[in-house]
Formats: structure tokens, sequence, C-alpha cells
């Protein structure tokens, strides 16, 4: 991987670390969760006005990954609802790496060297390890981080194949993706109402421009990476950016006010040299 790129990834990373930071922060995360994706469903129908329409050979990839992401977000509410942040979030995105070289090597054939398994292996274990060094793990919020980790592990797989196929289009590619986050307001009012979605607005006007605020974080993040994945082994770049745990960690102690053991800046030097295999 090209260090611009590596370096690029790595800033998603502090990215994403930081818009899930904002979802936890937030005592409703479902409501949360909702108002970031309006901001980022409002932005990609803009994008669209002006990006044109995608190649005939990425649309299933652009529906397939489009209901996926919206499978994620729910499925992230529900793991931020039984654990915290620095024990859902390192499971969920370090079992993601290892899943997504699976299906990369299967579905896209792809092969990579010894020292970028290495690379992948390290992260990924030290992610784990990191949530495994929280206090009492439950079945409960392990399955629920396990198959946010499989979401992930599906979107970027159908991405890193659907962004190839659009012709170099990544941007016209990300947008289409992100217009069905308008799902998430349906989902929401249909189980809540739509009160319980404005409601909020003038309440608690600043909790829903931080979630604005991160939904678009979120939606800069992961349009790096969909760029990253045009040219750079899924894998990688997938373990790259789910260094994303090291931001997490940091962020989880100084805003959240969350413990960090000894052994978990351990595993987040781990992480690191992991990292470092990935970027050589």
């Amino acid at each position: 991987m090209l260090s611009f790129t590596g370096g690029l990834v790595l800033l998603a990373a502090l990215l994403h670390a930081s818009w899930n930071a904002m979802l936890h922060g937030n005592s409703d995360r479902f409501l949360s969760m909702t108002w970031m994706s309006i901001a980022i469903a409002v932005v990609s129908s803009l994008l669209v006005l002006f990006t044109g329409w995608p190649v005939e050979a990425a649309w299933p990839y652009i529906v397939a990954s489009g209901f996926v992401h919206v499978i994620y977000n729910m499925s992230l509410v529900r793991a931020y609802r039984r654990s915290d942040l620095a024990q859902a979030y390192p499971i969920a995105r370090g079992s993601s790496p290892l899943l997504v070289t699976l299906g990369a090597a299967l579905f896209a054939h792809e092969t990579i060297g010894p020292l970028h398994s290495l690379g992948i292996t390290m992260i990924s274990g030290g992610i784990i390890a990191l949530a495994l060094q929280a206090r009492q793990v439950s079945r409960a919020s392990v399955l629920a981080a396990l198959t946010t980790g499989a979401t992930i592990a599906l979107y970027t797989v159908i991405d890193g194949i659907g962004v190839r196929l659009s012709n170099g289009q990544a941007l016209t590619y990300t947008a289409w993706i992100f217009l069905f986050y308008w799902l998430m307001p349906v989902l929401f009012i249909a189980k809540r109402g739509l009160a319980a979605l404005w409601t909020p607005v003038q309440a608690t006007p600043m909790a829903v421009g931080s979630s604005l605020a991160g939904g678009l974080v979120s939606l800069v993040a992961y349009g790096i990476v969909i760029w990253a994945l045009q040219s750079g082994a899924m894998g990688a770049v997938s373990a790259l950016r789910e260094t994303s745990v090291v931001f997490a960690v940091l962020l989880g102690r100084v805003f959240l006010r969350e413990a960090v053991s000894g052994k978990r800046w351990l595993a987040c030097v781990v992480v690191a040299a992991g990292a470092v295999c990935l970027g050589v």
C-alpha cells in the first residue's frame, strides 16, 4: 500500500473512532444514529445531482452495500446498548479484517504477502485483546459486537468489488450507497413516531447537532476507505482502518472517562506494530 494511501486510511481511522465516540456518548443511540444518517443522506442526495449515474456493473453492489450498511447501523446501536465503547468497538472492528481477507480471497481472488498477513493478524489479535481485557464480558455483548463485525466485513468486501467495477467513480459509488441511509429515519419513525425524531431538535439541539456532525465525519471517513479499496488489498485496507480502535481507546479515556489498563495500552502497541507491517 502506498504511504499516501496508508496515511489517508489512518486519517479515516481517526475520523471513524471520532464519530463512534460521538454516537456512544449520546444517551439515545438510536436517535443519534438516525440524525447521523439524515446528515449523510442529505449530503449524498446533493452529491448524486453532480456525480451522475454509476456504471451498470456497479449497481448490484451499490444496492447490496446500501442495505448491509443499514443493518450495520442497527447492529452497532444494539452493541453500544450492551457494553461500553472500549469493549464493543474493539470486538466489532477486530473481528472484521480477518473476515475481509478471507472474503477477498474467495470472491476477489486476492492474495497478500507474508508481512501483510502478519500485520493483519497482529491488528486483529491486538484489537480483540483490547476487548477481552475489559471487565466481565457477557455473551450477549460479545454476540452483538461480533454480529456488527460480520456486517462490517460483508459491506467491505461488497464495496471492494463494487468500486473496482465502477470505472474509477469512487465518489459516485459512495454517494449512491449512502442514499440508502434515508431508510434510517423511516425505520425510526415507524418504531417511535415523527414527534420522537423532531422534538429533540428543540429540546436538545446540541445533541442533535453533534449527531449531524458525526454523520458528516462518518461520510468522509468511509469515502476515503472506498477510494483506497480501488487499489489496495481489501484485508490490508480493512486492517489499517481498524487501527481506529487505538483512537477509540484514547477518546474513551479522555472524553468518556473509561479506564485504560497497562495491558490495554500494550495491546494498542501490538495494533500499531501491525499497522507498520502493512505500511512497508
